[in-house]
């Protein structure tokens, strides 16, 4: 996720805390200070570091289930809307897929039942629905929030754990892809059920359901594509015919097979064949920009962090490794390491679209 910067490193797994949750920091912060002062403020912001570090163990509670299946995730997101684990892939056990999505809850329930053991008689129920008051102490804030975070977790819609605990229990019955879209339905009338209730309530519940309808319509076209690339090899979406740069190769180079083709993405390989990095569109242009100093070389423009994956495997991997990764494009290997194809977003597209017209299209194997 752009504007996310990196803070620390659990158990191999990043924590990066994006931008936006330090702007929301100062404005939470300024507003109780022009309203209460700067104790008020002060409390107000240790208040939604706490929240956070809930937030953060939620998270891991998912990460430490997925592990458990071999499933690694290599970064987790903290941002105003809470945390994002982003795991390799997603269990494709119903069973599985049922514990990771309630580790997470669970996590909160101790840290709950903990903190009400500790507050003892300090805490009623009556404090839950006056939480934001802080004449009712900073634990019994925490222990009632991390409730909170329970029971809307636990809502049964995407994308909510809930509505992945729901999908668990459909898919045990139905087909994955029926069980996630009606799992992904749900989740989109639960967004319909916040928008009106924050015309009349809160008005921060219609970001929320705007959240909560997009992600629920991802899972839902996540889902249908996956099913239509059932059986499908990598090496039967991606693009073959690909115009490749040397490592060497200077801007001029890579400005004429800009002009000359109708690529966007340009892999720069070694003397064998083996990938060293994508040069961009958005690259190339950035770098014509530039005014001073020599012109750089592709070696200095490219992307080196692109993921790799290999030809021969099912088609499904790859589509979550492009949406994990968040990378322009997949370098498509041969079982020497040696680039054979790209797999971009807009070949996923084209396969998904012919599928749709003819499922029973068989594809050429090359």
């Amino acid at each position: 996720m752009l504007w996310s910067f990196p803070v620390g490193v659990i158990a191999g797994t990043v924590i990066k805390i994006h931008m936006t949750f330090f702007l929301f920091l100062v404005w939470i912060g300024g507003m109780q200070w022009s309203v209460a002062g700067a104790g008020a403020a002060v409390q107000t912001i240790i208040l939604i570091m706490l929240i956070f570090a809930c937030v953060l163990a939620h998270e891991f509670g998912h990460i430490f289930a997925a592990r458990r299946y071999g499933i690694k995730t290599p970064e987790v997101i903290l941002s105003p809307i809470g945390g994002i684990a982003n795991m390799e892939r997603i269990p494709e056990d119903p069973r599985q897929e049922l514990i990771v999505a309630l580790a997470g809850p669970a996590v909160n329930v101790v840290i709950a039942a903990v903190l009400f053991l500790v507050l003892g008689a300090n805490f009623s129920a009556t404090d839950l629905t006056r939480i934001e008051n802080p004449a009712i102490g900073l634990l019994a804030q925490v222990a009632g929030i991390n409730v909170i975070l329970v029971l809307f977790n636990m809502l049964p819609a995407f994308p909510m754990d809930g509505g992945r605990v729901l999908r668990a229990l459909l898919a045990m019955r139905m087909e994955y892809a029926k069980a996630t879209r009606i799992a992904g339905r749900i989740g989109q009338a639960a967004a319909i059920g916040f928008a009106v209730l924050g015309l009349f309530w809160n008005p921060i519940l219609i970001l929320i359901a705007v959240f909560v309808y997009f992600a629920a319509s991802a899972e839902i076209e996540a889902g249908a594509a996956k099913d239509l690339a059932a059986g499908i090899m990598v090496a039967d979406a991606m693009v073959v015919v690909v115009e490749t740069l040397p490592a060497q190769a200077s801007l001029a180079d890579a400005v004429d097979a800009l002009v000359r083709t109708s690529q966007k993405e340009f892999p720069v390989l070694d003397g064998q064949g083996h990938p060293l990095g994508l040069v961009t569109r958005e690259g190339l242009i950035a770098a014509l920009g530039k005014r001073e100093g020599p012109p750089p070389d592709v070696s200095e423009m490219m992307l080196s962090d692109i993921p790799r994956i290999k030809a021969t495997a099912p088609l499904s991997e790859g589509m979550d490794l492009l949406m994990r990764s968040g990378a322009p494009a997949l370098f498509a290997l041969d079982a020497r390491e040696r680039l054979v194809g790209l797999l971009t977003r807009e070949n996923i597209g084209e396969m998904v679209m012919v599928r749709q017209m003819r499922p029973d299209w068989r594809f050429r194997r090359t």
